[in-house]
């Protein structure tokens, strides 16, 4: 099980983590426009909860910690990767509406329900792409035998990682260029 305050700390990190490695991620940037802004954009996106999350106390369920973020982040979205960041976040705070702490099957279900949301309101998802990084991780994720949430996460982190070297296979631009999926690098950074 995960309290509000962990779910509300690893949030924080995520966000510190990708503000921290924005630069090399928009150094990845080459699809679907090579403009150079893509870790930028994750890291305003997510940074955008951050003033709320810090307020937030020790006490907040994981329901209030994940709505807190996701209704900032979609307020603060920027750019192609920080809406479907957004959009991620807003799908996993659904699956854990009511919930004070969760457990490896909330996370699952979360992480699905952020995938699902995300492949919706993109028009013409592309593989290799964020979206392809979050799914094989949640996939994967639903798929484990994890006994407990940081086992669980074990898996997430694996199997994203795996998706995101993959990324070029599936992206021609991206094997051209030598580099992988720049939103993709994006959430592994905040996961």
């Amino acid at each position: 099980m995960i309290t509000g305050k962990t779910l509300r700390d690893a949030i924080i990190s995520g966000a510190n983590n990708i503000a921290n490695q924005r630069t090399r991620v928009d150094e990845l940037n080459v699809f679907p426009v090579p403009d150079g802004d893509t870790g930028t954009n994750m890291s305003m996106t997510i940074g955008a909860a951050l003033s709320e999350l810090n307020a937030m106390p020790d006490t907040c369920t994981v329901a209030e910690a994940s709505k807190s973020a996701a209704s900032a982040m979609l307020r603060g979205a920027r750019g192609n990767s920080g809406v479907i960041t957004s959009l991620l976040f807003r799908g996993f705070s659904k699956a854990l509406e009511g919930k004070k702490e969760a457990d490896v099957a909330d996370i699952v279900a979360a992480l699905q329900k952020g995938v699902e949301g995300a492949y919706k309101a993109v028009m013409k998802p592309t593989e290799g792409t964020i979206l392809t990084v979050a799914r094989v991780a949640s996939e994967e994720a639903a798929a484990s035998d994890a006994a407990d949430v940081p086992a669980l996460w074990d898996v997430v982190l694996t199997a994203g990682q795996k998706a995101l070297e993959d990324t070029p296979n599936l992206l021609p631009v991206l094997k051209k260029a030598g580099v992988v999926d720049a939103g993709g690098q994006g959430i592994m950074v905040i996961f």
